[in-house]
């Protein structure tokens, strides 16, 4: 299917049924539901941040795919939400490299400034939500966390300010 063509629930844009059409492009025909990890991040990203039960379905209807299969993708892996985060999700990796380097004190240091008692918490502005992930890939740099698409490595509490301090 193209964007061109109705959904019957409408739940995502004609923009995001355009962008899903690219990672359609990228698949032999035969084979649409290997776009539905692009598919969910596209859903994901228009829906403020999070996924549900309705955009799954609407995804799996238009990859032809069982909405079983979608929702196994999507609760698998770590960056797909299932509820609203904040503005800025701070994902906070805490895997050995990390935790060796400092990650507990960056953790402790994040939850003080944000106000938060626990991972998965948003802030009462809605500004930040602070995720807790296994690994970022980025060890030698440890520790590290993401906002967005940028990482922020060799982290100390003075860098974790001057973090925040930017994305306001």
């Amino acid at each position: 299917m193209l964007a061109t063509q109705k959904q019957a629930t409408q739940l995502l844009t004609p923009e995001s049924y355009a962008k899903i059409d690219k990672w359609l492009q990228k698949y032999p025909e035969n084979q649409k539901q290997s776009a539905v990890m692009g598919a969910l991040m596209i859903a994901q990203k228009q829906n403020g941040g999070h996924l549900t039960e309705e955009l799954m379905d609407e995804i799996a209807a238009y990859l032809d795919m069982q909405p079983i299969a979608v929702y196994e993708v999507a609760t698998f892996y770590s960056m797909y939400e299932h509820k609203p985060v904040g503005k800025h999700k701070i994902c906070v990796c805490t895997n050995i490299s990390c935790m060796l380097n400092g990650s507990d004190e960056i953790v402790d240091h994040l939850k003080q400034k944000l106000g938060v008692k626990d991972f998965r918490e948003v802030t009462e502005d809605g500004k930040y939500s602070l995720k807790e992930v296994e690994c970022l890939g980025a060890c030698v740099n440890a520790p590290v966390i993401q906002v967005e698409d940028q990482y922020y490595e060799n982290l100390t509490p003075e860098k974790v300010d001057q973090m925040l301090a930017e994305l306001d």
